[in-house]
């Protein structure tokens, strides 16, 4: 990918500060908005690769910025990240099903955000920018949701529906750190009834499943799960 533009839509003139700070080696071209309607102007002048959305703005918030960028045709595929001080499940699972890529909650690391920016941009360069991606290949793991099928080590891999849906989730979103709660919400919905007793059960049948790309798929202790792509 060429040079990379990050759009920054934050309020806090010592946050844009710092992440400008801490993005300075990337090698990134930083776009930096105090509002959303700042943010969205600057969308309609030209294309940017990334976005980071704070939710708690002056005037229009993070969550109705967010449906705004959803809604333009070319910024549909364009991954965002949600920043917000407000850490509660249903906030996190309301950016997400709005269509928020991730989200980091403050104080965060800068070098965790840094590396989330490089998995969205990568995820993007594998999208071209363009078409919903249906097919990936992680190491030895191939997934076509189209056609519903899985491959390891070129051998199909027969999943019930609930294990297709969790691989997908993971391969599509490599080295993100979901919790237990997250994952779930995210393939079957938030108001689904289930412990987190469950959620580790079924990705143990998965990595089963998998054989010895099943390491691929890590526990974060205390916190959940992570897709970490073969080297």
């Amino acid at each position: 990918m060429a040079k990379a533009i990050l759009l920054i839509i934050e309020d806090d003139p010592d946050i844009q500060e710092l992440l400008s700070f801490a993005m300075s080696n990337e090698g990134w071209k930083l776009l930096q908005a105090k509002t959303g309607e700042e943010g969205l102007d600057f969308l309609k002048k030209g294309p940017v690769n990334c976005i980071l959305l704070d939710i708690m703005l002056p005037g229009m918030d993070g969550l109705k910025v967010l449906k705004k960028i959803k809604e333009i045709e070319q910024c549909r595929n364009i991954p965002v990240i949600m920043t917000s001080a407000k850490g509660e499940e249903a906030d996190i699972i309301t950016g997400l099903e709005l269509g928020a890529d991730d989200y980091v909650v403050k104080p965060y690391s800068p070098k965790v955000l840094i590396a989330r920016i490089r998995a969205g941009l990568r995820r993007q360069e594998e999208n071209g920018g363009r078409e919903a991606v249906t097919v990936w290949q992680q190491g030895p793991l191939k997934l076509d949701a189209a056609r519903h099928e899985v491959f390891c080590y070129g051998r199909p891999l027969d999943l019930f529906a609930i294990e297709f849906s969790l691989l997908r989730h993971f391969i599509s979103h490599p080295d993100i750190v979901f919790s237990r709660n997250q994952i779930i919400a995210a393939v079957r919905g938030p108001d689904y009834p289930v412990t987190d007793r469950s959620v580790d059960v079924q990705i143990l049948g998965l990595r089963k499943k998998l054989g010895r790309a099943g390491d691929m798929i890590e526990t974060i202790r205390s916190v959940g799960y992570r897709f970490r792509p073969m080297e």
